[in-house]
C-alpha cells in the first residue's frame, strides 16, 4: 500500500480528507460526496469529489466498507488528519480558569491529587483515564526518619521534594537494639548525606558506600547506611484507573452485541497494570504531548483504541505521565488540550508542593 505524507497530497485531496474525517469523528457515519460538498464549502462537483476519494482510498487513507456506503478514514488517515490537518483549539484563559477551579487538588498529597486529576479528566473527556505516580527512583528526597515501633521493628519515613511521603518497615535484629541517641545521629547523618538526591541516585550511594572500606570501620554509618538500604521502596510503577465504564460503553455504542472474547481482553487490559504502564512509557520518555492511532502504541488488547498522553514532570525531569484512551473516533482537538492543560497542572503541583 502506498505511504501519504505531506507532499503526496494538493490542497484539493487535503480538504477533502478533512473533511471526511471531520464529519466521521463528528457522526461516526460513512461519507458521501454530497455531504462534502454542501457541508464543508467545497466548490467542487460530486463527480470530481468522487474521484479525488478514489486517489484518497488508493493511498490507503479512507476507505469504503460498503458497495453503495461513503468512505471513512483508515488508521493511516486519521494519522495523517492528526499530523497534518487537525488544529488544536487552545484553552481561552477562562476556560483554564474554570478547569483549575475543577482540579481541587488537596495541599500536600502528591497521590490523591493525582487520583482527583484522573477523576477530572475523565468526567471532562468522557473517556478512560490513566494516570502513573511519579517512579519511586525519580523522585527527590527531602528528609527521611526512623520511628521506633518496638525493639525490633522501625518505621521508615521517606519524605520526597513534592510532598510525597513513603513508608516502610524496618526489622531490626536482636543483637542491634537503637537507642534515642542512635536514631537521631543516624538521621543527621542520613540527611545530611542524602538530601536531594533523587531515590536512584540514594539507592546507587548506599551500595556503594557499604561496599567501600572506610565505613566498615564507623560503626554509626554502617547501621545507618543498612537502614537506609531497608526502608528504600521497589522501583516500582504505580497507577491510576479511571472511567474504565467509559471505554465499555464507547464499544456498545459501536457495537450493541459485540464479540465476548473481544470484550473479554478489553477488560483485561484494563485490569493489567503492567499493559497500562506500558502505554505511558513511550510518552514519558519522549516527555511530551503524544498521540498514538490504533495499533500504533503497540498494545494488542488496544489495538483498536487511540491514547493522547503527555508526561508531567518536577521542574527538572518527566516524572510520571497520563493519558486518556478512547476510541479511534474521538475528538482529538479536544482531548489533546485537555491532556496538555492537565500535564501543565500536574507539572506545577510536582515543580511547586504546597
Amino acid at each position: 500500500m502506498p505511504s501519504a505524507n505531506r507532499a503526496t497530497l494538493n490542497a484539493r485531496a487535503r480538504k477533502i480528507l478533512n473533511a471526511i474525517t471531520q464529519e466521521y469523528l463528528s457522526t461516526g457515519e460513512a461519507v458521501g460526496s454530497r455531504t462534502v460538498t454542501r457541508r464543508y464549502g467545497i466548490d467542487l462537483s460530486p463527480a470530481t469529489v468522487r474521484n479525488v476519494m478514489s486517489d484518497l482510498e488508493e493511498l490507503g487513507l479512507i476507505e469504503q466498507r460498503h458497495t453503495s456506503a461513503g468512505r471513512i478514514p483508515t488508521q493511516l488517515g486519521l494519522r495523517f488528519f492528526v499530523d497534518s490537518l487537525l488544529e488544536v483549539r487552545q484553552l481561552s484563559p477562562q476556560e483554564q480558569e474554570s478547569l483549575s477551579n475543577r482540579y481541587a487538588f488537596p495541599t500536600g498529597a502528591v497521590d490523591a491529587a493525582l487520583r482527583e486529576a484522573g477523576k477530572v479528566l475523565s468526567d471532562l473527556s468522557s473517556h478512560t483515564v490513566v494516570v502513573t505516580l511519579p517512579r519511586a527512583d525519580a523522585e527527590v528526597l527531602h528528609h527521611v526518619e526512623f520511628v521506633r515501633l518496638r525493639d525490633s521493628a522501625l518505621l521508615a519515613v521517606l519524605v520526597s521534594k513534592n510532598g510525597r511521603v513513603q513508608n516502610k518497615l524496618v526489622q531490626l535484629a536482636q543483637a542491634e537494639p537503637l537507642t534515642s541517641d542512635d536514631l537521631e545521629r543516624i538521621h543527621n547523618y542520613l540527611n545530611d548525606k542524602l538530601e536531594g538526591r533523587t531515590l536512584a541516585e540514594v539507592r546507587h550511594l548506599v551500595e556503594a558506600e557499604l561496599a567501600s572500606e572506610r565505613v566498615r570501620y564507623d560503626a554509626l554509618a554502617l547501621r545507618a547506611l543498612r537502614l537506609q538500604q531497608q526502608a528504600l521502596p521497589e522501583p516500582e510503577t504505580n497507577i491510576y484507573v479511571t472511567g474504565q465504564a467509559n471505554l465499555i460503553g464507547h464499544l456498545l455504542d459501536d457495537e450493541p452485541h459485540p464479540n465476548p472474547e473481544r470484550l473479554k481482553a478489553l477488560l483485561r487490559a484494563l485490569e493489567d497494570r503492567r499493559i497500562l504502564a506500558h502505554l505511558l512509557e513511550q510518552t514519558e520518555a519522549a516527555s511530551s504531548l503524544q498521540v498514538f492511532i490504533g495499533a500504533e502504541h503497540g498494545v494488542p488488547e488496544l489495538a483498536d483504541k487511540s491514547v493522547v498522553a503527555s508526561a508531567y514532570s518536577d521542574g527538572r525531569r518527566p516524572i510520571g505521565a497520563l493519558g486518556i484512551i478512547g476510541p479511534t473516533r474521538m475528538n482529538y482537538s479536544r482531548v489533546i488540550a485537555l491532556v496538555d492543560f492537565t500535564a501543565q497542572l500536574l507539572s506545577s503541583v510536582m515543580t511547586h508542593p504546597r
